[in-house]
């Protein structure tokens, strides 16, 4: 017997190098195809066929130096008697894509970011509306930053990188779409700014869209008109369109035929069943005012659907047809809710279409919190406070750009109770996060600079009702809190959150929409601002797109009721009060020259150590040589300033200062002054007299006052002649000449002695 192995040996692909790169290639059935163009001046590459292949859609898209994998993978069916569409984003930051290492002990990437949570929601929301009704198959979207320049808005290029995967892979998707970020510079509209630029812009706007339509919005501004708004999104498209034309031609060489997908359809006779018996308790179901009582109303119809299945099919039936009754029950709600709007004219709270809900506010709810609002709109309430801190205080911003810290931020909260149900209290969520930030750069435009206040400022609004719009209570009790504890914002923020109902070419614009409206309508379009402009605006739809003229017309209703709001709140509290409360820390600031930091910190921060310890105060140091003293007790921050000026101050010529004698001789007294410079008061400076001895009129540890005359062989020159608050000499006093002792007159003698040995 032979334990000869018999192998079979296959030959290897053959590599070779290619001299002028360097690299070595391996002959790879690689497909690569490559679509590029001037994107605002800069070329945009959209490539793929090289990376991911197994992916349903897989694209590298390059921007300058900045480089995405964007990949887009679905399951090859829904899972059985699922009823909702379950897509999710991921936006994945590498930290090595910006030359970085990761902080933290691990030194991993882990949880993704608040900025990458916020981008894949902006993805998240454009791409949505896009996918077909009834496709119900996960879809997984991820966005790699491979690599990164610093200057490109990775947004809006994961949003042209999800858009292009989705329309090249076998996934049903309804676009091409595209985004595109917009400023606004010096009056002129600057279409994909880089983020240098973006420092001068009054707007910082991401628009997505389709080739004819607008789908998502998400913006920050400084007080711009909503004409500007209007002309900055369509300035926006005109570019998008420029995108969805490349990526076509990407689809037509190298797109897969869709794939086939089952419409779960409703069967007529069930919906016509739930119709028939139930469209009058609906009907009057939806149109009860209060939330809670609605839904009330809502559950017992959907507990007699419960008993009409039982009734109508037997346990084998129930499986397959149940779903279809409450399905049924679902399309139903809808039907009747958008028939009451656009062919009733009526809301289902019995509003006018313009109407706000009824509004309360007030302010110093929280007596030991720094400043407090409470803002209830409808069944929408927010608490919002206000925190006010120091420099240690500021927030760490660390991404793929340069580490950063944030005076001022917003927390959002939804527990939830806020909606009578009970549930678990855990971690902030992607939807927490996003109305947070959307509540943040409403009021951040309004914000004192650094220089005017130098305080750290935390923003929290805690939201404990909602029915529709709890973001835009944020702004309003955040606005009102802000005023309340004193600090001096350049003017109040309202906001507003408008909705659409769409049928064909026939639309209804809402106004401060509630819960339901949001649920059952196709738009939520929030809008923030002050009386003389927007600050932030977002919008979603849930259907393909809106028309300019819908846009306009929902930003001229935003407008109004912005200011009915803006208004109220005025009522309330009309401007920032003057004074912080008393429980906040106060900050004095004093500027220093910055070669005498290390003088004030000392030697292994022996000074300003020394200094906190004796009056309890937080001292900040920039390297500017900008100082922050901060406590709530003002003598103490007095206290500390002079301390640290005398130390880092020079003493005025002809300034008095107080100062303690330190030593005694026959020649004069040696004073400390401005905390340890050290100058000498000379006999004939002590008092406009002839004095024996410096002893006769100070010793060691009085406190005396001295003026300043100047320097001399680089030692301060002190004089007490003339200045009030000095000891004097008794009355009567004679001067008598000390009489030196024989010793104290060696240098004649000895001189004469060393002159007589030479000779």
């Amino acid at each position: 017997m032979s334990n000869k192995l018999n192998l079979t040996i296959k030959p290897i692909a053959c590599t070779y190098t290619d001299e002028k790169k360097g690299d070595i290639m391996q002959q790879h059935n690689f497909n690569i195809v490559k679509k590029s163009m001037l994107f605002s001046g800069k070329e945009l590459i959209l490539e793929t066929g090289k990376i991911a292949k197994q992916a349903n859609g897989a694209i590298i898209l390059k921007y300058g130096d900045t480089i995405l994998l964007v990949t887009a993978t679905a399951a090859p069916k829904a899972n059985e008697g699922q009823g909702f569409f379950p897509l999710t984003v991921d936006f994945i930051e590498k930290m090595y894509a910006s030359g970085k290492i990761p902080g933290g002990f691990i030194k991993r990437e882990s949880k993704p970011s608040t900025n990458a949570t916020l981008m894949s929601r902006v993805v998240d929301r454009t791409i949505r509306p896009l996918f077909p009704e009834g496709f119900l198959n996960a879809v997984h979207v991820v966005v790699t930053t491979l690599s990164y320049d610093g200057e490109s808005d990775l947004g809006t290029l994961g949003l042209i990188g999800a858009s292009a995967a989705l329309s090249i892979s076998d996934i049903p998707f309804h676009g091409p779409i595209a985004g595109a970020l917009v400023g606004i510079i010096d009056g002129e509209i600057v279409v994909n700014p880089t983020k240098t630029d973006l420092l001068k812009s009054d707007l910082e706007l991401t628009v997505g869209g389709s080739m004819n339509s607008i789908v998502m919005i998400e913006s920050g501004a400084n007080e711009i008109s909503e004409e500007q708004i209007a002309d900055a999104v369509y300035a926006g498209h005109d570019e998008i369109k420029k995108v969805i034309s490349l990526q076509e031609e990407l689809v037509k060489e190298i797109g897969k035929e869709k794939m086939n997908f089952v419409v779960d359809e409703i069967p007529e006779d069930i919906f016509n069943k739930i119709s028939n018996a139930f469209s009058a308790d609906l009907k009057k179901a939806i149109m009860i005012k209060e939330k809670l009582v609605r839904n009330e109303a809502v559950e017992e119809i959907n507990e007699k659907i419960k008993k009409m299945i039982e009734e109508d099919l037997s346990e084998e039936e129930i499986e397959e047809k149940a779903k279809y009754y409450h399905k049924s029950f679902e399309k139903l709600e809808s039907l009747l809710f958008r028939e009451t709007i656009l062919k009733d004219k009526i809301r289902v709270d019995g509003r006018g279409f313009d109407e706000i809900r009824p509004l309360s506010m007030e302010i110093d709810l929280l007596p030991r919190v720094h400043g407090s609002a409470l803002f209830t709109r409808g069944e929408t309430q927010s608490i919002g406070t206000v925190t006010i801190g120091t420099g240690s205080d500021e927030k760490i911003m660390d991404g793929l750009d340069e580490e950063y810290r944030k005076k001022f931020f917003l927390h959002y909260n939804f527990p939830p109770y806020s909606v009578g149900e009970a549930g678990f209290m855990r971690a902030p969520g992607r939807r927490e996060l996003g109305h947070g930030s959307l509540a943040e750069r409403a009021l951040k435009p309004m914000i004192p600079d650094n220089d005017v206040f130098p305080y750290t400022i935390r923003v929290v609004s805690d939201i404990t009702e909602s029915n529709g719009s709890s973001s835009m209570a944020t702004v309003c009790s955040g606005s009102l809190a802000l005023m309340a504890a004193g600090v001096p914002i350049k003017k109040p923020v309202a906001g507003i959150a408008n909705g659409l109902i769409m049928d064909g070419d026939d639309f209804q614009i809402l106004t401060d929409i509630q819960g339901m409206e949001d649920h059952l309508g196709d738009m939520d379009f929030k809008v923030t601002g002050t009386v003389d402009g927007i600050t932030a605006v977002q919008m979603d739809i849930k259907i393909e797109g809106i028309t300019r003229a819908i846009m306009i017309e929902a930003l001229s209703k935003a407008k109004d009721a912005r200011l009915y709001i803006l208004k109220h709140m005025k009522e309330v509290i009309e401007e920032p009060r003057k004074e912080l409360s008393n429980f906040a820390p106060h900050i004095e600031t004093m500027q220093i020259d910055p070669s005498k930091i290390a003088a004030v910190i000392g030697p292994g921060g022996k000074n300003v150590k020394q200094i906190i310890e004796d009056t309890g105060v937080s001292i900040d140091i920039d390297d500017s040589g900008l100082i922050k003293v901060a406590s709530t007790e003002g003598k103490a921050i007095k206290v500390a300033m002079d301390t640290i000026k005398n130390i880092a101050y020079d003493p005025e010529v002809n300034k008095i200062y107080e100062g303690i004698v330190t030593r005694v001789e026959s020649y004069g007294a040696f004073v400390n002054f401005m905390g340890q410079k050290k100058g000498l008061v000379h006999v004939s400076k002590l008092v406009d007299a002839r004095v024996s001895h410096p002893q006769d009129l100070v010793k060691v540890g009085d406190k005396v006052n001295v003026r300043f005359t100047g320097m001399k062989e680089g030692k301060y020159q002190l004089s007490m002649v003339g200045v009030e608050g000095n000891p004097k000499l008794p009355e009567g006093y004679k001067y008598v000449r000390a009489e030196r002792p024989q010793n104290d007159r060696p240098h004649r003698d000895n001189n004469r002695n060393y002159h007589n040995n030479r000779r």
